[in-house]
């Protein structure tokens, strides 16, 4: 990949990029350039992965030709309008701030500057993240391959309507807190039914992994790999049965769907 990625904000998603992206030989670490507040966080950063690091956001805008902004939603405004007259143009930036949308963000920057907005999720530290893509009115094909390259280095990368970017954050975006809970829920059960607690988190760890993967992997509906595992009469529809009466699967749907609605919500506070 040819120019400079610059990020404005280092903390944690942006490590997993910086990360993600030259464990996979995309940028070499002279390309990267991080700005933050913090001089502890650049120098942890600068010397766990040689990128270049600096205090000032404009050294960032103005040495970097993708520009990734990694701040936090109530502060990006203050900071984009901060760097007014060092954007340039024709530089592709990148939002990953929660609920700061493409005419947000189109606004505090220059007329006709590229904009691409994200909803990345925290597996992207552990290379297995969903990010969706969202394109501004001044973005063309060539930045929706940058940015879904960029992405795709931590997990899966897809475009999609800006429209749909709340149902994401309500499914992909908060879901890994829902799959945490239950994982520490099947742990628990483990220990009710006289399991060592190490024991019983190793399992549904490995569990959960296991059956994402088969789905991911082998492309059977899940449905289809749950009758697999389940046979008449047997222990499995029993614990099946026990979760359909509890309702499981409307409680996810609602978790989802208030969650989106929420996105929304905030989205009219920022």
């Amino acid at each position: 990949m040819q120019g400079t990625i610059g990020f404005i904000g280092a903390g944690a998603m942006a490590e997993a990029m910086i990360s993600g992206m030259l464990g996979t030989g995309l940028v070499s670490s002279g390309q990267i350039m991080a700005s933050d507040p913090s001089p502890g966080r650049l120098q942890l950063l600068h010397d766990r992965y040689g990128i270049v690091t600096t205090a000032a956001n404009d050294q960032v805008v103005t040495e970097s030709s993708t520009v990734v902004l990694a701040v936090k939603p109530q502060i990006l405004r203050e900071v984009v309008e901060a760097l007014c007259g060092t954007w340039r143009q024709e530089q592709l930036v990148i939002s990953i701030a929660a609920g700061i949308t493409l005419t947000d963000l189109e606004a505090w920057l220059p007329p006709g500057t590229p904009v691409i907005r994200t909803v990345p999720n925290t597996p992207c530290l552990v290379g297995e993240g969903a990010t969706v893509l969202s394109m501004g009115s001044a973005a063309v094909e060539h930045h929706r391959v940058l940015a879904e390259t960029i992405f795709g280095a931590v997990g899966i990368a897809l475009t999609m309507p800006e429209q749909y970017l709340d149902a994401v954050t309500g499914l992909s975006g908060s879901g890994p807190a829902y799959i945490y809970l239950v994982i520490e829920a099947l742990a628990d059960a483990g220990v009710r039914v006289g399991l060592p607690r190490d024991v019983g988190l190793m399992l549904a760890v490995q569990t959960v992994v296991g059956a994402a993967k088969m789905v991911k992997n082998t492309g059977g509906h899940p449905a289809q790999l749950k009758d697999m595992v389940t046979s008449p009469g047997g222990t499995t529809i029993a614990g099946l049965h026990v979760l359909e009466r509890g309702g499981l699967r409307g409680l996810l749907m609602d978790a989802v769907m208030t969650a989106r609605d929420r996105a929304v919500e905030l989205r009219g506070k920022t």
